[in-house]
């Protein structure tokens, strides 16, 4: 079966009444883990997203705190979910912000990343991915966020 487009989705979710919408999300919902997990930020997230970035920010302190000296596999996993989860979001303040407590938490880590070529790279990806984002912003609020990076610099 082929998906549909965003527009025909949408115009079929146009036609449904709010018992079917609510029958159709709660269906969607069942099926992803993924899926619940946008529908939990979307209802009960997004009207606060310093909230979500700080939440966000917990969970890596916390992955980090389960492995101190961690492995190219658990920094994987922890940017894995780290991208995911900022997807939900799509705002460029909260990406920096995560993407940023990340870098300070394996710099503060016992993890010698910098010792392993595939842990450096991550490292670095993030680090690209920070200033990726900065661009989008004002030239003032650019110069303030990459002097706030520098020290995250290898």
């Amino acid at each position: 079966m082929k998906a549909a487009s965003i527009a025909e989705l949408k115009k079929g979710l146009v036609r449904l009444d709010q018992g079917e919408l609510l029958e159709a999300c709660l269906r969607l919902a069942r099926f992803k883990k993924d899926n619940k997990e946008l529908l939990t930020y979307l209802l009960f997230l997004s009207d606060n997203e310093q909230a979500y970035a700080n939440l966000l920010c917990e969970e890596i302190d916390e992955q980090f705190s389960l492995t101190p000296n961690a492995h190219k596999k658990t920094l994987r996993k922890v940017i894995r979910n780290m991208d995911r989860c900022l997807r939900f979001s799509g705002m460029k303040e909260t990406e920096i912000q995560v993407r940023i407590h990340f870098c300070r938490a394996l710099k503060a880590s016992d993890t010698p990343f910098d010792r392993s070529k595939v842990m450096l790279n991550m490292y670095t990806g993030q680090l690209k991915k920070i200033r990726k984002a900065i661009e989008t912003f004002h030239p003032d609020l650019q110069h303030d966020l990459r002097y706030e990076i520098r020290d995250l610099e290898v």
